[in-house]
């Protein structure tokens, strides 16, 4: 089927995510389980609980992707539920994983690494794909491509410190989610060496609902 998209659509969608990281700079990255696909959404469900999160003010939430076709399903309850979220996909590696994204109308997605193939058929496809870096040449290579926005995975194996020393050498660079092996008792550091946004895993939720320090966290930077 020929492409129809226009290619400036992922920019737009670009400085979009990036002014609302400005406001908000944290995201929480979630991976729905089996009950979860399965339609559970009760007391105790992922989608209970982001129901809560997004009642206290969080903004960004990335869902897992996963080769299932109730993934997709699951997205489109949180999006019902959840209006005020606003909803990508994390750990994009496959075409398939952005076919769904487009079926599922998420505005942008995320990549544990920096492929420029699969960034490219993101792009001809309107959609924003994030790329993962980590070494000096990757965060390079994404520049030189145009990405205003990169994720930095795993940001706990480089240290806080990290992109700053790179800046003199590298000279500008694109703005940073640090990502990887993060707590909420790591944000207030990593924002303040620089880091556009932090993005905290799934074990910021667990069964017995958000990590209270998140929702403090929330509740102290509303507004």
């Amino acid at each position: 089927m020929p492409n129809t998209f226009d290619r400036s659509i992922w920019l737009q969608q670009q400085e979009a995510l990036i002014a609302s990281l400005a406001a908000q700079p944290i995201l929480v990255v979630v991976r729905p389980d089996p009950t979860d696909l399965d339609g559970d959404d009760g007391p105790g469900s992922l989608l209970d609980h982001l129901s809560c999160l997004a009642s206290v003010g969080l903004r960004h939430v990335e869902i897992g992707w996963q080769p299932d076709g109730r993934w997709c399903s699951f997205v489109g309850r949180v999006l019902q539920r959840c209006p005020s979220l606003q909803l990508g996909a994390a750990s994009l590696l496959t075409a398939e994983a952005l076919a769904d994204l487009e079926t599922c109308g998420l505005p942008f997605a995320m990549s544990p690494c920096f492929d420029p193939t699969l960034l490219e058929r993101a792009r001809q496809r309107g959609i924003l794909l994030v790329p993962g870096v980590f070494s000096p040449t990757e965060l390079q290579q994404a520049a030189a491509m145009g990405c205003g926005l990169v994720k930095l995975f795993p940001a706990v194996s480089v240290g806080v410190d990290y992109i700053q020393r790179l800046r003199a050498p590298l000279g500008p660079l694109p703005q940073v989610i640090a990502a990887g092996g993060l707590g909420v008792g790591d944000v207030d550091a990593w924002l303040t060496a620089g880091h556009a946004a932090v993005a905290l895993g799934r074990r910021v939720i667990d069964v017995q609902g958000p990590d209270p320090a998140l929702l403090r966290w929330l509740q102290t930077t509303a507004g």
